[in-house]
């Protein structure tokens, strides 16, 4: 005999907006985290926006706790920073459309040089602008072949480094550490060792006090010998550990409203392509999310979100705007809030599990939520 299910009666409830909420104070227990491991200076990394979590928000709460420097992408990621009377220390090494000279000195960035072709053309850029000195942190390839100036180019680097005097301030060397995730200092021996050959010619060409830095969130927490004299803590910040050895506190809670509820008999196909099929009658639930704000398209069995306390899984595809859940013996209203991920526990999925689900890490996880979701302060 076919067992069917009568209809919910919904009740109505007012909808809300797919949103993302940053939680300062789990920000700032992080970086009490990293101080407890750590003698060196902690830089908070805000790039990406803040790990998508907002770059002011997540500053702000680093900076509340103890960290001394900013890191950024790009010295234009500044400006917001400094809009904000965040007036620490701010770092940019990447800057992919090239350096405002005059932003970056205005703003007191500093700029990471990662070639002898960038120091050459910062340099033309200064001369050009009379903006200078800018301070420059000198980027050792540590390793990673992912930009940086490899050991054979470094005396090159410090000769045209020691011609700009004047106009550049060489206040900094830094390097990555390829492999910090595997938490076993062995593996980060021979970048340690590049990064002291790297310091010590940098020092014998003339210049100097030098703030010297490596480690990043996974070589702030497992390996010491990393550290030298500042840390750059960027996924640490929002609760992510790449390395997987110590549990931080999340600092993202994903919610949305359930747009629409049914009952559906057995054999019913949902969503694109019937993917799933149901076995029985089942209630389900529509939630107002999907691949277009930053929900992975292709997951693993077991992906879920959390309505009302209860752990809900995700049946079918994720469509652009939607997904949808089974939602057991619940009768759930339209407007019910559904958590996609966050940090109480229980029945309440971490962005850590998204990752898995997605084959991924939980860096892409909260990047990647869209612009049309709705930012918010827990």
């Amino acid at each position: 005999m076919t067992t069917t299910l009568s209809a919910p009666r919904l009740t109505l409830s007012r909808m809300h907006a797919p949103t993302l909420h940053t939680i300062p104070a789990a920000v700032s227990a992080n970086v009490e985290r990293m101080r407890s491991a750590t003698d060196a200076r902690i830089m908070a990394v805000v790039k990406a926006d803040g790990y998508g979590l907002g770059a002011v928000a997540v500053a702000r709460a680093a900076v509340d706790a103890g960290a001394e420097w900013l890191g950024v992408t790009d010295a234009e990621d500044a400006a917001e920073l400094r809009s904000a009377s965040i007036e620490v220390p701010i770092l940019a090494w990447l800057n992919p459309s090239g350096v405002d000279v005059a932003r970056a000195v205005a703003d007191r960035v500093d700029i990471a040089v990662g070639s002898v072709e960038e120091l050459r053309q910062l340099l033309a850029d200064v001369t050009a602008l009379a903006a200078g000195p800018v301070r420059v942190h000198l980027h050792m390839d540590t390793g990673m072949a992912r930009g940086g100036v490899p050991l054979d180019d470094w005396a090159e680097l410090l000769r045209v480094a020691r011609s700009g005097r004047g106009r550049i301030d060489v206040v900094g060397v830094m390097g990555h550490l390829p492999c910090a995730d595997a938490a076993d200092p062995s593996v980060n021996a021979p970048s340690v060792l590049r990064m002291r050959q790297a310091r010590d010619a940098v020092l014998r060409a003339g210049f100097g006090p030098l703030l010297v830095h490596l480690a990043a969130t996974s070589g702030t927490l497992t390996d010491s010998a990393t550290h030298f004299d500042l840390v750059r803590v960027g996924a640490g910040l929002v609760g992510i550990d790449p390395s997987e050895t110590v549990a931080l506190h999340g600092a993202a809670r994903l919610t949305a409203s359930v747009v629409h509820s049914s009952v559906v008999p057995a054999g019913t196909p949902v969503g694109y392509g019937g993917a799933f099929v149901t076995e029985r009658a089942t209630r389900l639930s529509v939630v107002g999310v999907g691949y277009a704000d930053g929900i992975p398209r292709e997951l693993a069995a077991g992906a879920a979100v959390a309505i009302d306390g209860i752990r809900c899984p995700i049946v079918g595809r994720v469509s652009m705007d939607q997904i949808v859940v089974d939602t057991g013996d619940g009768i759930v209203p339209r407007g019910a809030t559904a958590v996609v991920f966050g940090p109480e526990g229980g029945a309440v999925p971490s962005v850590q599990e998204w990752a898995r689900w997605a084959g991924s890490i939980p860096h892409t996880i909260v990047t990647g939520i869209g612009a049309r979701v709705e930012r918010a302060i827990a």
